[in-house]
């Protein structure tokens, strides 16, 4: 069984609720909310993109 990489767990887990707020954000009606996801978002694929590089993650860990 393999470790968990916790780090890159919990920015998937940030991009998903980000995308997650676009809905509630229609539903609410709320550029507010639209524009903090959008950011959220960006920075966690921004900051597993910086990990990834940094840790040098590969598929036959």
């Amino acid at each position: 069984m393999r470790n968990v990489d916790w780090t890159l767990l919990s920015l998937a887990f940030l991009a998903t609720v980000a995308i997650a707020s676009y809905g509630i954000a229609v539903a609410e009606r709320s550029f507010l909310i639209a524009i903090i996801a959008t950011v959220v978002l960006i920075l966690s694929f921004r900051g597993a993109a910086i990990y990834r590089k940094k840790k040098l993650v590969t598929d036959n860990d």
